[in-house]
């Protein structure tokens, strides 16, 4: 690809990852932010110190959680870009469409899923503020090793494939995947620091509601960006498909 070409799609990539952010902030005011409350109050029915708030719950639950989601959309945004002009081409013959889709679904996995099995999002008043460094480190480490083992395997699999196939090469760089992150998870830390009286269900509850919420983000993701790189890229075709799609007037 030319520079402009890569500019377009990054571009591109932003946008769709504003787009996707605004979809993930739906679901994170209307699914996730209730848990959130339920466990601000569970925290301030158990402790006896009150902190004064430097900003307010309801501006936390509104521009704060905006700006954080559509700031987190547009950056992701623009990395995937890149990374999807890297990989175009390169993973298959994929149309842009299908490889904007395979991207966000692997970026999903290797960023957020696999890191998240490890160690799981937590809800106000789970965790000791004395650990929060050394816990934010290790979820890093987590998604670092994840996003190398990715690249690995697939590294592995093009390797394989001339000699395999494309399937078991392919099976085989996932399972490679899976045993060494298998042995991550064994040897990395436990943090298991919820109190006994935390509600497990508020508990569950809030985890499927951060899952949700990169799930739509990276689903919504895949879908904008395959489209308009689809129309960046194979324009011609792109049009016919939405001529095809309208039926003619009569």
């Amino acid at each position: 690809m030319n520079s402009t070409t890569v500019r377009n799609l990054l571009v591109r990539g932003m946008l769709a990852g504003l787009g996707a952010g605004l979809l993930a902030l739906v679901v994170a005011y209307f699914l996730g932010e209730p848990h959130v409350d339920s466990a601000i109050g569970f925290e301030e029915a158990h402790s006896h110190e009150h902190e004064m708030e430097v900003v307010s719950r309801s501006v936390q639950s509104t521009a704060g959680l905006a700006t954080g989601v559509l700031v987190y959309g547009v950056a992701f945004g623009g990395i995937a870009a890149l990374a999807f002009c890297f990989a175009m081409g390169r993973v298959g013959r994929f149309s842009p469409r299908a490889t904007a889709l395979l991207l966000s679904g692997c970026a999903l996995l290797t960023v957020y899923v696999v890191p998240f099995l490890k160690y799981p999002a937590n809800p106000p008043s789970v965790g000791d503020p004395d650990t929060i460094g050394r816990r934010t480190g290790l979820y890093f480490l987590m998604m670092l090793l994840s996003v190398l083992l990715a690249i690995a395997a697939t590294l592995l699999g093009k390797r394989l494939a001339p000699r395999l196939g494309t399937w078991w090469a392919t099976v085989l760089a996932v399972a490679a995947f899976a045993v060494v992150i298998g042995l991550a998870y064994a040897f990395l830390p436990v943090i298991n620091e919820v109190p006994k009286e935390f509600p497990a269900t508020l508990l569950w509850q809030y985890r499927l509601s951060a899952l949700a919420i990169q799930t739509v983000l990276w689903g919504g993701f895949g879908l904008l960006f395959g489209e308009l790189a689809e129309r960046l890229i194979h324009p011609k075709s792109a049009e016919s498909v939405a001529e095809r799609a309208v039926p003619a007037a009569h």
